[in-house]
């Protein structure tokens, strides 16, 4: 496979970039094998491997192995700055590494296990991602306009600068307008930022929350908008997710998650025997006589 990398992406790519599209390679081949891996593993097929637990009963999952492989990877490019076919093998190691580690992008950000919950699609976003930033390289795209200007010497590096700059500028603000895609693929493509920036936000972003509290119009603009997008693009988006990572099958955390009422037992809000005080230690009252006639 990586011969094949070798001896086509150079040619055709150049080093580096065949480089990338080892990694890329590496990244979402594992990706997808691990998600066949895991979506067997639910479906308790008898023939297929199970989970990995220690002998106390302790899962390791398989971000674990996907640290490890960084690790290794990382100080061997480190140590020993390989080129060619051994740069292209560490390249596609590296890659399967941080796809084993994304696909638990989720349970690392919320520190518990919500791989099949729908807050666990968030790691099938950073692969995808990641994936996307390496096919963006291997096309010729430059993160951020950072590509060969003509200009040479300190011109060169300002206009590096202020490219980047106003590049960034614009993917920040389709960040805040909430436009997370748009930002990140405005980075590579600068026009895409430029048009995400003019266009309106969506509704629960914080740009929304903070320009269109006085704007109805905009803000019923923006809420209409929404809902064409997420009746149409988003619906074959989640489609396409059940399909490649399967269907989250677990209550959300959010959902289940008890709210701070709830949360309190009923009992707190009555005293408890401890609290009480006892019926021996009941200050006894004391007889009042009336008052003599006068």
């Amino acid at each position: 496979m990586s011969v094949a990398v070798q001896a086509v992406g150079e040619g055709l790519l150049g080093e580096a970039r065949a480089s990338v599209a080892a990694f890329t390679l590496g990244l979402l081949l594992t990706f997808l094998g691990v998600r066949i891996n895991t979506r067997l593993i639910r479906a308790k097929v008898k023939w297929w491997f199970h989970d990995i637990e220690s002998e106390g009963g302790l899962h390791v999952h398989h971000m674990v192995i996907g640290v490890v492989l960084m690790v290794v990877t990382g100080l061997v490019l480190i140590s020993t700055t390989p080129e060619g076919l051994s740069l292209q093998l560490c390249a596609l190691v590296f890659g399967a590494g941080v796809a084993l580690t994304l696909d638990e992008f989720a349970l690392i950000l919320r520190l518990q296990d919500v791989y099949w919950t729908s807050e666990g699609r968030l790691s099938v976003d950073a692969v995808i991602v990641a994936v996307c930033a390496g096919f963006l390289i291997i096309l010729g795209f430059n993160p951020a306009g950072t590509g060969n200007s003509g200009l040479t010497g300190g011109a060169a590096a300002a206009a590096v600068g202020v490219t980047i700059a106003i590049n960034l500028c614009f993917a920040v603000i389709c960040l805040l307008k909430g436009k997370y895609w748009t930002g990140f693929f405005g980075i590579f493509v600068p026009i895409v930022g430029v048009v995400g920036a003019i266009r309106v936000a969506r509704p629960n972003s914080p740009w929304a929350h903070r320009r269109y509290e006085k704007k109805p119009r905009r803000l019923a603009k923006a809420q209409h908008r929404e809902d064409h997008v997420n009746a149409t693009w988003r619906a074959w988006r989640e489609a396409f997710f059940d399909l490649i990572a399967g269907k989250p099958h677990m209550p959300s955390v959010s959902a289940t998650a008890p709210t701070a009422e709830a949360a309190q037992p009923a009992a707190a809000a009555l005293p408890t025997a401890a609290s009480a005080p006892a019926e021996s230690e009941q200050p006894t009252p004391v007889p009042v006589k009336p008052d003599d006639p006068a």
